[in-house]
């Protein structure tokens, strides 16, 4: 691994850590040239997923793109960034699990950020579920709030 500071390109391996979902390794180094201590990552190398729109076109999928559509949702909510990231990750690793294919429909993609959103906060459920699912009016809006009271009467007033 070359040094970030000198450039040599000779590191000794001072501590390693798996991250929490396994699929990270963090690797504290040293270098051998001039002893600056730096962190790398390591990440398996998958194939890339790619997205299908609606319109048909395909674009790889980005998981900040997923990320930042969960943080608007979730603006001004009591959610760690943390558990957005963790459901990311858990997004990502369904979708690969589920399909054998490389091509995933949007529409899948978005329906586990709407499962995910639901368990995490109820608001930025419906706020993610209004504009992914086009409500027209406040009639539709309304249905699908009461649709999710009805599913789960036991969280009604805790959020």
């Amino acid at each position: 691994m070359k040094c970030p500071s000198c450039g040599y390109h000779d590191s000794k391996v001072l501590e390693t850590r798996d991250s929490e979902d396994g699929i990270v390794i963090r690797r504290r180094r040293e270098c051998i040239a001039c002893q600056r201590r730096f962190t790398t990552f390591e990440r398996m190398e998958e194939q890339p997923l790619w997205v299908v729109k609606k319109d048909g076109s395909r674009q790889r999928y980005d998981s900040q793109k997923v990320l930042s559509g969960m943080m608007r949702a979730c603006e001004k909510r009591p959610v760690p960034y943390q558990v957005l990231e963790q459901a990311v990750n858990e997004i990502e690793r369904e979708l690969r699990q589920s399909s054998s294919q490389q091509e995933i429909p949007s529409m899948l993609i978005g329906e586990k950020v709407m499962e995910h959103l639901k368990r995490i906060d109820e608001v930025a459920y419906v706020r993610f579920a209004s504009v992914y699912r086009e409500f027209k009016d406040i009639k539709t809006f309304l249905h699908e709030i009461q649709e999710m009271l009805i599913k789960e009467p036991h969280n009604q007033g805790n959020t």
